[in-house]
């Protein structure tokens, strides 16, 4: 059930891996969209004010997770394309061992934390109690996002996209139920969202688990494989920490401009919330595109095969910027229908409601293609052994959307909040671009004769050291 991204079409490869992806990013949409409108639906839009406030600092915390996670299956990949499969495993099970002492602290600090952490954000009064009940929740279940997200990165480091997909389809029905269940029957009101969602993802993560150990005997390692290696930890941690910072460091900016935006009112907190559920949504083929190309750089590194890094690079940003334009007109048609998915007709203020979320929606659109590049030519360099840059990323990021936060929302209101996540999107790219042409450069030094060594039975190079790019 692996696949090999080091030969064949990269247009045709990358279209085959990134499918099964989208579904399952699809999947964990749909759940995610499901909390937003049952929750807007049946318990008002305070209680979907009370959600939305919480999106960056969750952002902040289930991001660094979710990139550490993606860091950890980067050398997986590597070792995966340059055919070393006892080398996979060592850091397969030192990934293991890492994610779970991350999982731990991360747990307690922020269960601590996240209360002073709302009153630093000032958080409406009105909905600080629904906003605390949701993330402590949702903190409470990291190790359960360590555990799916560790193991689907693994198996997408093997080439196998699609095993992933069906334990998030999982997921998502069991997430439906115990909404419908927590929150109508039991009335445990934002919190059983929340709660639906940490139990769905820990048996799904659970599930995978068992499918893996039954299923993917090239997994299965022997004691010395088993052992806790200094050097393999150094060397996940070197691709792990600095792309789960890139999220950390850009959720900063996200954080400052959830404030800027708190202090209009829990009525455009509400917006907001409901139109970047909506985005997130049209933005997921961008994130599979992501994660196919960390894959394929990952595994064509491991190969050698740098040829193949620009046409992989150039095959992928073709199709985002055709789904770019794709999104774009159905936003600039139906993004008002689509916000009264998470708005009860009976609101009060449901024209400004919907006029709002609609102008959040058609804004992210009309910028997709920037963002499509964020995520390809980001994900990639990481893929190939960089992911220092991600962090320089997110840097730019944060000091954009903090910029617009700052020194703008407060000057012009809420079409500037419109305007924060495009201009952090063109920001990065001014400097992801040219950093990717200058790692493709840099490894062709490292393997000047890689044209040869690409041939079938040719010796495989050698690991890139820990830290390599940074």
């Amino acid at each position: 059930m692996t696949r090999d991204l080091t030969k064949g079409s990269p247009m045709g490869l990358i279209v085959q891996f990134a499918v099964p992806t989208l579904l399952g990013l699809l999947f964990q949409q749909f759940y995610n969209l499901v909390d937003t409108m049952i929750v807007g639906k049946l318990l008002g839009a305070q209680a979907l004010a009370a959600v939305g406030s919480t999106g960056s600092i969750n952002f902040f915390v289930i991001g660094f997770c979710m990139g550490v996670c993606s860091g950890f299956a980067i050398p997986v990949a590597q070792r995966m394309g340059a055919g070393e499969p006892s080398k996979m495993r060592r850091y397969v099970a030192n990934a293991a061992y890492l994610s779970a002492m991350f999982a731990l602290v991360l747990t307690v600090a922020t269960g601590l934390g996240c209360r002073a952490i709302l009153t630093l954000m000032r958080t409406p009064e009105d909905i600080f109690a629904g906003a605390y009940a949701y993330i402590f929740v949702i903190f409470m279940g990291i190790p359960a996002t360590f555990l799916y997200n560790l193991l689907a990165g693994i198996l997408r480091s093997l080439g196998d996209s699609r095993t992933p997909v069906y334990f998030l389809a999982l997921s998502s029905f069991l997430n439906i139920f115990l909404d419908f269940a927590l929150i109508l029957w039991f009335g445990a009101g934002v919190a059983g969202a929340a709660l639906a969602t940490v139990v769905s993802q820990g048996i799904s993560g659970l599930a995978c688990l068992a499918y893996m150990v039954k299923k993917y005997p090239i997994l299965r390692m022997s004691r010395e494989e088993r052992r806790l290696d200094g050097h393999s930890c150094k060397v996940l941690c070197a691709m792990g920490i600095p792309m789960g910072l890139q999220y950390s460091i850009t959720a900063i900016g996200s954080i400052i401009l959830q404030s800027a935006v708190n202090v209009l009112g829990s009525t455009y907190v509400a917006a907001v919330a409901a139109g970047a559920k909506l985005y997130q949504l049209l933005a997921c083929p961008f994130d599979a595109m992501g994660a196919t190309m960390a894959t394929y750089c990952g595994q064509n590194v491991g190969a050698c095969r740098l040829d193949r890094l620009g046409q992989g690079i150039r095959a992928c940003s073709l199709l985002g910027l055709g789904y770019s334009v794709i999104a774009l007109g159905a936003m600039t048609m139906f993004a008002a229908p689509c916000a009264m998915l998470f708005l009860n007709p009976s609101e009060p203020q449901l024209a400004l409601l919907v006029d709002l979320t609609a102008r959040y929606v058609v804004t992210a659109t009309a910028f997709f293609f920037p963002l499509a590049l964020v995520n390809i030519v980001r994900f990639s360099i990481q893929g190939m052994g960089y992911s220092a840059f991600a962090i320089l990323a997110g840097v730019l990021e944060m000091l954009a959307r903090t910029g617009v936060g700052m020194g703008l929302v407060p000057v012009f209101g809420y079409s500037a909040v419109c305007f924060a996540s495009p201009a952090a999107w063109i920001a990065a790219d001014l400097f992801l671009v040219p950093a990717s042409m200058a790692c493709i450069r840099r490894l062709r030094r490292i393997y000047p004769s890689q044209p040869e060594q690409a041939e079938v039975g040719a010796p495989s190079p050698k690991p890139l050291r820990a830290g390599a790019g940074q």
